[in-house]
């Protein structure tokens, strides 16, 4: 018997795309898909940027409610009667009788106020240097670095004062000297501050800073203010070694 082996069926041959004057036609691609345009990373980090170097209520929430509660006492004191304002100033003040009679609520109170109001360089400095250090060591040591410089200097000033009127040096009415502000514990923050930089910057912050405290201090306007300021800015000195160490438990 004779067998025969039917072929496979031949694969049928690719059919040219259709041709235009025997010019064979490209097929055409599906146009991609239109994505809107994204902002520049770079941009974004800007702007992120900026926005750090002001303090936020889950970022540095001790700098954002002190903020919050010196931008209130500043429209009081604005806007308030001018004898209220007087009055509570008079009350919050750390001079050496308030000081003998109540000194925690004085200290806490004092620093409650800005001498010169919200536009003062203090007040820029507050935002500014709490913010960037309660960013790298963290709420409450930011907030008792803030406090030794402003409790250490104000001691320092005005205990040597009540010696003096002792001594007979000074007249009583320097015992109600008026001394209420923040500059103190702003001061030893740039000072603690300052130590987390690298050291061309740190000098450098130390210089302008330091310079402007002794061009102050040489104006002789208000000599005890002025050597409270180069004090807390030693005593900020001299957290180096506790700021740094937070900064690398942080």
């Amino acid at each position: 018997m004779d067998l025969s082996v039917s072929a496979a069926p031949a694969a049928p041959e690719e059919t040219a795309p259709p041709t235009l004057d025997g010019i064979p036609r490209q097929r055409e691609r599906a146009p991609e898909a239109m994505t809107p345009e994204m902002p520049a990373p770079g941009r974004r980090q800007r702007v992120a940027g900026l926005w750090r170097v002001l303090p936020t209520p889950t970022g540095t929430p001790f700098t954002f409610t002190y903020a919050a509660v010196l931008a209130v006492t500043s429209l009081l004191a604005s806007y308030a009667d001018p004898s209220l304002v007087s009055a509570l100033h008079r009350h919050s003040s750390t001079d050496v009788a308030h000081l003998a009679q109540e000194p925690l609520l004085v200290l806490v109170a004092s620093a409650l106020w800005i001498a010169g109001g919200i536009a003062s360089p203090y007040a820029i400095g507050f935002l500014l240097v709490l913010t960037a250090l309660e960013r790298r060591i963290g709420a409450l040591r930011t907030a008792g670095v803030f406090l030794l410089g402003h409790v250490v200097a104000t001691l320092a000033t005005e205990v040597p004062v009540g010696l003096s009127v002792l001594a007979g040096h000074l007249p009583d009415s320097s015992l109600h000297r008026l001394d209420y502000g923040i500059s103190f514990g702003v001061a030893a923050s740039v000072g603690a501050l300052a130590g987390l930089f690298r050291p061309w910057l740190r000098w450098l912050v130390l210089a302008g800073f330091g310079g402007m405290l002794i061009d102050d201090l040489i104006a002789f306007t208000d000599p005890m203010t002025n050597w409270g300021h180069l004090l807390a800015l030693s005593i900020g000195v001299a957290t180096w070694p506790l700021v740094r160490r937070w900064r690398r438990s942080a």
